[in-house]
């Protein structure tokens, strides 16, 4: 086997896992704002100890993303951009970003 070609299968497999981390963090986001709003619309008992647990690990693994954002964003109230901020983000990084910075990689 080529070692050239060793290196870009390494680098084709970390592209990869980056890109899978990514689209889990992404859903991970996409789930925490919809179970907020349905916890707002009282749709979910967030008085069973279960569904508490679990929000506030959606928010534990959510909040170190949007508190740099919350800072600089403008206050709208009752609504928080940041997750929307952070979702284009993931979508810069994953379709723009990424894929550019592979194929310099492996074409240089």
């Amino acid at each position: 086997m080529n070692p050239k070609r060793g290196e870009n299968v390494t680098m084709l497999a970390l592209f990869q896992i980056i890109d899978l981390l990514l689209r889990v963090l992404m859903w991970i986001i996409i789930l925490q704002a919809v179970l907020s709003w349905l916890v707002a619309f009282n749709v979910i008992n967030t008085h069973n100890d279960g569904v508490r647990r679990f929000l506030m690990a959606l928010d534990r693994l959510t909040e170190p993303l949007y508190r740099p954002l919350r800072r600089v964003l403008p206050d709208f109230g009752g609504i928080d951009l940041a997750p929307m901020v952070v979702i284009l983000i993931i979508i810069i990084l994953r379709d723009i970003l990424l894929p550019n910075i592979f194929a310099t990689l492996i074409g240089g």
